[in-house]
């Protein structure tokens, strides 16, 4: 008997069924594919009769289509079950469960159909889904909410009752409670709090959370952006790269043009300072942005901060967007993931041309958007809900309109830090001339609520953020007084 089992009568007060020691696997072999091949005809031919003569689909010839199963030590197959994308082209992030078999003889042992189940939607999340369902005989609905499904509706399918269900994933929730949740309550005293942050510190009047910050009485905006310690310990050029791209992206996303970059850099000696200040100057000379000054520290940990100043005399503000306004989204989709980086950091700059960058700045100018925000840490997701709570909105993102790089996951791609990406609002659809290597497409809508939602081609709609972001006040009440 297994501890699995001792806990189990110790909590229902019954006596365990001994539990075979199984795992979970992903077939690969075509032997044990064609073994899962013959469990399912076994199952839902022969047994059950919901298939004439096989139950063989498209999704058995889609390569992307994963099969894990279960296997006593023995090497004996106790069950198995597919995840694959549930629309045919582009992945976009939407994948489903399908063809959960166990045998007739593992039916008596406890554990493996929800085993399989378990490893599915993990399998689905690492294969960067953001939505995962699945449509089971409706006498299995219990199985799955005991694991924790969300039953979408009924329907009839060979005429047998089956229930559509979800897996809920909170991927880009809990990055934004990750990054941004505690920025509120945080920054409340910062800028006086309330409605006082509206009019007084932190932004200024109509720019609360914004990737820039005016600087009173004049036309100059300000950016300030640290790079995780981390990073620049573990690659101190690329530090100094994303410090000037994030901060630029910053006073471009204002519709402002940079004039000066300053720096504060610790390092733990001349010659690691000297490595920072190498990405530093490589950036800096390809945007064309001097560094104007700065600070600089020895015989400390790893620490870079830049300061990028810009001008214009009409900024965009984040939160600028209101209901039934349409969301788009520009971003460079070309390049490949930063080495050390996958999944979290797309090098969409290192290889671009100085004009190319440059460029860049003129985008937001271009689309004269009503609210506009930069792609960062938050991602996607996390940031389209920033522009949406400063708006004192709800945004919902069409998941298949949504440029994406061939070479990602959705999953990736909305929560990662793309680059140069900017999110957008706009009343009427914009007419502008952009560089020609950026995609520009409206993938979404502002609407009445809170928070960011899903919506996929079937029309089911999935929370991705359930409230606000940062917890930081809107700017609607300064809206209502324009």
């Amino acid at each position: 008997m297994t501890i699995v089992d001792l806990d189990r009568g110790i909590l229902t007060g019954t006596r365990p069924v001994p539990v075979p020691t199984f795992i979970v696997e992903q077939a690969h072999a075509r032997a044990d594919l064609d073994a899962f091949r013959a469990l399912r005809r076994e199952v839902f031919v022969a047994e059950q009769g919901i298939f004439d003569a096989d139950d063989h689909d498209r999704i058995d010839d889609d390569p992307r289509a994963v099969v894990l199963v279960a296997r006593a030590t023995d090497g004996t197959l106790l069950g198995g079950v597919r995840v694959a994308p549930a629309v045919e082209g582009r992945d976009i992030g939407w994948w489903s469960g399908s063809r959960l078999a166990v045998s007739a003889e593992a039916r008596t042992h406890a554990g493996i159909g929800a085993a399989l189940v378990r490893a599915a939607c993990a399998r689905a999340e690492a294969e960067g889904a953001l939505r995962f369902d699945a449509t089971v005989q409706a006498q299995n609905e219990r199985l799955f909410r005991r694991l924790g499904w969300r039953s979408l509706t009924t329907l009839d399918v060979h005429g047998r009752p089956h229930v559509h269900m979800l897996w809920p994933i909170d991927r880009a929730q809990r990055l934004a409670d990750a990054t941004k949740a505690v920025l509120g309550s945080l920054l409340h005293d910062l800028g006086g709090g309330g409605a006082a942050a509206l009019t007084g510190a932190l932004g200024g009047t109509g720019f609360i959370g914004d990737d820039a910050a005016p600087v009173p009485g004049s036309d100059l905006l300000a950016a300030c952006d640290a790079i995780l310690p981390s990073m620049v310990e573990r690659d101190p050029e690329w530090a100094g790269w994303c410090a000037v791209l994030v901060n630029l992206n910053d006073i471009s996303a204002m519709g402002a043009s940079p004039v000066g970059l300053l720096d504060a850099v610790g390092a733990r000696d001349a010659s690691f300072a000297r490595r920072i200040f190498r990405g530093l100057r490589a950036a800096s000379q390809a945007w064309g942005v001097p560094i104007i000054g700065g600070h600089t520290q020895l015989g400390v940990p790893a620490a870079l901060s830049v300061t990028a100043l810009g001008r214009t005399d009409s900024p965009v503000a984040g939160g600028g967007g209101s209901p039934g306004e349409s969301l788009r989204l520009t971003a460079d989709l070309g390049g490949e993931w930063r080495p050390g980086y996958t999944g979290s950091q797309w090098d969409s700059s290192s290889h671009r041309r100085a004009g190319e960058l440059r460029a860049l700045a003129g985008v937001v100018p271009a689309l004269r958007p009503t609210a506009a925000k930069d792609v960062s840490m938050a991602g996607v997701i996390g940031t389209t809900g920033m522009l949406a709570e400063a708006s004192g909105c709800k945004a919902v993102l069409d998941v298949d309109q949504v440029p994406m790089p061939p070479a990602t996951t959705a999953g990736d791609w909305m929560t990662c830090f793309p680059g140069f990406a900017m999110v957008t609002t706009e009343r009427t659809p914009a007419r502008a001339a952009l560089p020609a290597f950026v995609d520009t497409v409206v993938c979404g809508r502002l609407t009445d609520g809170r928070g960011v939602d899903l919506r996929w081609p079937d029309g089911v709609v999935t929370s991705a953020i359930t409230d606000t972001v940062t917890g930081l006040p809107t700017i609607t009440t300064t809206k209502d007084r324009s």
